[in-house]
């Protein structure tokens, strides 16, 4: 189900610190221990971090002998980005119907007073 993992991803970016690692791996690759230097919490604690990233598909780690360095998925983010769009298409397009309505009323004439007519 896409929307289960949409959750997931969105879930995963809710937390301020998820955010800032997934900022920090957008710039390259970089080991748990890197990722946790700017951080006042342990190791494990960042681990925890990257391991939702994981579940919801935003960071993979590969293996580099020793070294087992988290990188970035950037199709999820295509992801993200077609449901932002679909959303953002829709307002825009209310939007626009709502200008119409908007100009057609300045167009008709009246009396200058909104949501009363006319006295006979």
């Amino acid at each position: 189900m896409p929307d289960d993992r949409l959750s997931r991803v969105f879930s995963a970016l809710a937390d301020p610190t998820r955010r800032d690692i997934v900022a920090r791996l957008a710039t390259g690759d970089a080991t748990v221990n890197e990722l946790a230097e700017p951080y006042d919490v342990t190791v494990q604690a960042v681990s925890k971090h990257i391991r939702v990233l994981e579940d919801a598909g935003l960071v993979s780690r590969s293996r580099d002998a020793q070294r087992r360095p988290c990188h970035l998925e950037g199709e999820v983010f295509d992801l993200m980005t077609q449901w932002i769009e679909r959303y953002r298409r829709e307002a825009e397009d209310r939007f626009r119907r709502l200008d119409t309505v908007l100009e057609e009323m300045a167009d008709q004439p009246g009396d200058g007073t909104p949501g009363k007519k006319a006295a006979s």
